[in-house]
């Protein structure tokens, strides 16, 4: 999948109500409300790429954890380093544990990189791990988030992520394909303030809301995947003619169509978002799953490691930075497993 939720980001997000969350802008918002610049507009001219070469600067990287989705946001920044002639001299997995990732910036500080692109385990007590880099005087690049507190511009460049409407509008407008734009939905969303899946889900439900005849018949938040199951045993039951399910995400959708094959039920279709082999493998062999969304994992690496070396030379970053969404179908595999995490998807999908 995309981005591994861990129970502690979900626990904290969780504790804080959906009604404080504003309404769903136009546009891509960051976590604390900056604006989505393109990622694509993030780039060096042939003289800035000339002095990153000539300094020999160094990067290390200090990830939340070990995925799919991680590794692919690791090597676009690795490639995109190794072209700036930026060394890479440490990588790193916290395995969700915000403890381990203060050691691990500790520890990354002892071979004094000049900048360390890092995804922070836990945003709200993120000051005090990379304390130490600022103090060092190490550059600090995020994915994703930022510590609380931390200024833009000040304490780190910016941050390199995806563009989160897009991302939840393509699978609304998948959903809408499948079924010819006319249908009943179910709408599993994430029941908690986290800025990336609120801002996809919502805008999944704006586009559907804007088909006069698709109509969200059961709708039903979750806190905590594991009753992703129990949701859709739900509403099934309750609505047997239900067209198609939305979940907010891959792990809980997996749990969704579990529930569908454990009733029988081959109509219902499944969208969803962040990439998974099983949902994959159910989607090429037509079964419940129409489309996964994902976004460029690869793409937010490289615009890391580009915004790094900006950022490296005393250049200005737009604070939040938007990599493309893609709606991956059952023609599409191949196409969307390279865009997205750059290698070809898994042999069990058979589109190698």
């Amino acid at each position: 999948m995309s981005r591994t939720y861990s129970t502690r980001t979900l626990l904290i997000a969780t504790a804080i109500t959906l009604a404080a969350l504003p309404a769903l802008a136009a546009e891509t918002k960051g976590p604390h409300g900056e604006a989505a610049t393109p990622a694509a507009s993030v780039t060096l001219t042939p003289d800035q790429e000339a002095k990153v070469k000539a300094a020999h600067f160094s990067a290390a990287m200090s990830w939340h954890t070990t995925s799919d989705w991680s590794a692919a946001v690791n090597k676009g920044a690795e490639d995109e380093f190794a072209r700036l002639g930026i060394n890479v001299v440490a990588e790193t997995d916290a395995g969700f544990d915000a403890a381990r990732q203060k050691n691990d910036i500790e520890t990354i500080l002892a071979k004094k990189p000049s900048v360390i692109v890092s995804l922070p385990v836990d945003p709200d007590t993120a000051a005090e791990v990379y304390r130490p880099a600022l103090a060092a005087g190490t550059k600090l690049m995020f994915v994703d988030n930022a510590p609380k507190g931390y200024v833009q511009g000040k304490d780190y460049i910016a941050i390199s992520s995806a563009d989160l409407v897009q991302m939840g509008a393509k699978a609304g407008e998948a959903m809408a394909a499948s079924l010819g734009n006319k249908g009943k939905v179910g709408y599993i969303f994430h029941d908690a303030a986290f800025y990336v899946t609120n801002q996809r889900d919502q805008s999944f439900k704006a586009v559907i809301e804007s088909k006069p005849e698709m109509k969200i018949v059961a709708e039903q938040g979750l806190a905590d995947p594991a009753r992703a199951e129990d949701i859709g045993n739900a509403f099934v039951a309750q609505h047997p003619d239900l067209d198609a399910i939305y979940v907010t995400w891959a792990e809980p959708a997996e749990l969704v169509l579990a529930a569908l094959r454990n009733a029988g039920n081959k109509h219902t279709k499944i969208v969803t978002l962040d990439l998974s082999e099983p949902l994959a493998l159910d989607m090429v062999k037509d079964g419940n799953v129409a489309a996964i969304v994902a976004d460029e994992a690869y793409a937010i690496g490289v615009t890391a490691a580009r915004a790094a070396a900006l950022g490296l030379l005393g250049e200005k970053v737009a604070p939040f930075l938007a990599v493309d969404a893609i709606a991956v179908t059952k023609d599409t595999v191949k196409q969307g497993w390279n865009q997205s995490l750059h290698r070809d998807p898994p042999a069990s999908l058979g589109a190698n």
